[in-house]
Order: C-alpha cells, then sequence, then structure tokens
C-alpha cells in the first residue's frame, strides 16, 4: 500500500517497483500531533519529507501575529528537497501539522545517493517545483491583486476623508467667523446709570444662534431694551437675526413708540422675507423720568419682575404675534412702572425648555423660585447667577436651544448699584 503511495508520487513515477522497495526500507516514519511543529523557518535542513497520511501547512512567521500560509500538502506530496540540494541550506519556511499526521522521511545523504544513482529524479524534481512556483506565482499575483484593490480602496477613502475634513475645517472657519459677526451685533457693554443698572447674558446651543439682545440710547433719559429669538438654529437665523436687530434699531432711532416700531418691523420683514422664519421679540422704551417701562410684545416670553419686597410674578400678558409671519399683527403692549429696588427680568424660552440629564424642564417656578432669591443683588449678578443655576441643572445634557436674559434693576438706597 506505501509502495503505491511513492509510485504516485510525481517525483518517484519513473522508479521501478523494486527501487521504491529499497526507497521504502530506507525511509523513517515520522509521526505529528495537532499543531506540532516538524521544522521552523531557519532551521538547517537535513530531511526530504513525504505525507502519507493527514495534512500539513507551510508558513511563514508561524506563530506570530503576522502568520501567512503560503502551501498546504496532503498524502503523496512532498517537500524539504530545496534545503538538501542547497549545501547548508536552511529552511526557507516553517512546517506544522494540521490535524494528527504521518510522514516518511529521507536524509540528506540518502536523498543525495538516490539522485546520483537516479538522475532522472533531477528532471522529476524541476518539474515538480516548477509547477509549484507557477502555482505560488499565480496565488501571490491573486494576493497582491487583492491588496492592491484594497490599497485603492482605502486610499480613496482617504482622499475622502481628507476632502470632507478640509470641508469640515473651511465651514468651521466659517462658523467662526459668522460667531464673530455675531457677537459684534451684540454691545460691547451695558450702559452704567444712577438710577439703573443693565444686565444681560447669552448662552447659544451652537456656535452660532438665533436669539439677540441690546440695550440703547433712544433719546434724552430714555433707553432702548430689546430682547428676541429667532425660530429655528444656526447660520439661517443668525442672518436673519441680524436683520431684525438692524431693523429694529433703525426704527427705533425715529423716537416712535415701542409698538409702531414692532409693527413697521414686521411690514419689512414680511414685505423682504420669503422663508418661513419668524422671530418673537420684546422691545421697549425705559424712562428714567417716570420709571416707566412701555413695551411691545410681539409673540415673546412675557417678563418677570422681583419686586422690592422679594416677591416674584409674571407681569399679566395678551396674546402678541410673532413678527415675520402675518402682513397685519396684534402686540401686547404694556406698561410697568419699576420702583426703587425692583428687577424686571426678561428671558428667551431656552431658559425655561433646558432639560436636566432626565428630560425634566427647567421650567417657569424654578426661575421665579431662583429669582426671588436675589431680593438686592445688581441686574447683572441676576443674570450671572440664572445661568449658572440653569449650567448645574442641566449638569452637562445637551442644550437644545439658545438662552439670553436681559435684567434691569431699579436702583435704590439700600440695593447695590451697577
Amino acid at each position: 500500500m506505501t509502495v503505491n503511495l511513492l509510485s504516485q508520487i510525481p517525483l518517484f513515477t519513473d522508479l521501478p517497483v523494486i527501487e521504491l522497495d529499497g526507497i521504502l526500507a530506507a525511509m523513517d516514519v515520522k509521526e505529528l500531533a495537532d499543531k506540532e511543529v516538524l521544522f521552523r523557518e531557519g532551521d538547517p535542513g537535513e530531511d526530504f519529507y513525504v505525507v502519507t497520511k493527514g495534512v500539513v501547512e507551510v508558513l511563514m512567521a508561524a506563530g506570530q501575529q503576522e502568520e501567512l500560509l503560503l502551501n498546504i500538502m496532503r498524502e503523496g506530496e512532498h517537500f524539504g528537497e530545496m534545503s538538501l540540494i542547497m549545501p547548508g541550506g536552511h529552511r526557507t519556511a516553517s512546517v506544522r501539522a494540521r490535524g494528527e499526521s504521518t510522514l516518511l522521511s529521507m536524509s540528506r545523504t540518502q536523498f543525495l545517493d538516490l539522485t546520483r544513482k537516479h538522475p532522472e529524479l533531477s528532471t522529476s524534481m524541476v518539474r515538480v517545483l516548477s509547477q509549484r512556483l507557477d502555482a505560488t506565482n499565480t496565488q501571490t499575483f491573486r494576493e497582491l491583486n487583492e491588496k492592491n484593490k484594497q490599497l485603492q480602496t482605502a486610499f480613496d477613502e482617504l482622499k475622502a476623508a481628507q476632502a470632507q475634513l478640509i470641508e469640515k475645517e473651511r465651514l468651521e472657519r466659517e462658523l467662526q467667523v459668522a460667531a464673530d459677526i455675531q457677537l459684534s451685533i451684540l454691545p460691547d457693554e451695558l450702559p452704567a446709570l444712577e438710577e439703573f443698572g443693565f444686565g444681560a447674558r447669552i448662552l447659544p446651543a451652537r456656535q452660532v444662534g438665533g436669539d439677540f439682545y441690546d440695550v440703547f440710547l433712544v433719546k434724552e433719559n430714555q433707553y432702548g431694551v430689546l430682547i428676541g429669538d429667532v425660530a429655528d438654529k444656526g447660520v439661517p437665523s443668525a442672518l436673519f437675526m441680524a436683520r431684525a436687530h438692524a431693523l429694529i434699531m433703525a426704527e427705533a432711532d425715529t423716537g416712535l413708540s415701542s409698538g409702531e416700531v414692532m409693527k413697521l418691523v414686521n411690514r419689512h420683514i414680511t414685505r423682504l422675507q420669503k422663508s418661513t422664519q419668524f422671530v418673537t421679540v420684546l422691545y421697549g422704551i425705559l424712562d428714567l423720568t417716570t420709571r416707566e417701562f412701555n413695551y411691545a410684545r410681539a409673540g415673546h416670553e412675557p417678563p418677570l419682575i422681583l419686586n422690592p419686597d422679594g416677591t416674584v410674578e409674571r407681569i399679566p400678558h395678551s396674546s402678541g404675534m410673532a413678527l415675520g409671519l402675518w402682513e397685519e399683527i396684534t402686540l401686547d403692549v404694556r406698561t410697568v412702572i419699576l420702583q426703587p429696588g425692583a428687577t424686571l427680568l426678561l428671558f428667551t424660552d431656552g431658559l425655561t425648555d433646558c432639560r436636566s440629564p432626565g428630560g425634566e424642564a427647567f421650567g417657569l417656578e424654578r426661575i421665579k423660585k431662583t429669582l426671588g432669591e436675589m431680593h438686592n443683588v445688581n441686574a447683572q449678578e441676576v443674570c450671572d447667577q440664572l445661568l449658572e443655576t440653569l449650567r448645574n441643572y442641566e449638569s452637562g445634557a445637551k442644550q437644545d436651544d439658545d438662552v439670553t436674559l436681559v435684567a434691569i434693576h431699579a436702583i435704590s438706597k439700600n440695593s447695590i448699584r451697577k
């Protein structure tokens, strides 16, 4: 049975059967357990092998992370002749059993004696080696072709990622420019008066937002106070905000009442606007002589007042329409007298809508409670402390809307001036 196996090996097909008996008698039997290594890459080559049972693997970098399978030898196949032909030859690869395997081995001396006795073995050997080389070349070409495809795919993905990164950096630069422009629209500092103090804070949900505020001189002894909130967020809202702010400032300079200013601005916006954006606004005029704050509210949050006795009230209100939706609008027009020690708080709905990590909104009652604890606190500190309380409440939760605060504090002898 074993002789028939040898006769079927291409290397020995030209040898007579009686010669095969002699070869078999001269060969040793080698048993390998599963995963047992027969020899390793770089070992001296001393034996020639024939697989009679099982399977062995021919490997590069065996047992390492970059291990590479070169070939699989099955029953009837031989290996190891190259290191025997070359003087002082070393193994160019490792061989490891895949399952239990049985091999026949021939020493270097026996192998060389056999080739001298039967020169025709050299021809057979060259044929077999050529076949292996062709198979290896074909496999290597396929692997290189596949690697080239993978490299090309990776290169294309890298180019796409680089293009996206460049575009992202460009957009970030443009957003920063937009943010700088938006901040330049807001007042650098607020008026400092003997009778009244002003405070303000703005916290955009994104790099640029749609909230805005302003405090400015309208005419002698009268100051305009403005807060607004454009629907939606981002660059489109910032652009709409800039337009709305400019229109309000332009009309306020004419000395008209707050209600008249709002109606004229709405007329401009509805005539110019070609989208569905709109803005809620509260614009009022503070008279330093009478302490009256006459304001018009266009769909904005009604203000809160902290009275001198520490109580907090929401100013009575009626319905008011946002600017930019309808040509004719209804406004909530009111007058509030700010007694010495009182603080009026204007805010956008981002303050009430901000949520805790659990999803609960900050809400109006928390605003009133926090404000009620700030009796005799100046206007800027009111805004700062409210925003700090809000941030602690959010505790890292995502901010979905811009938050803007404006406070007017009527200074009394017992209050801290700002």
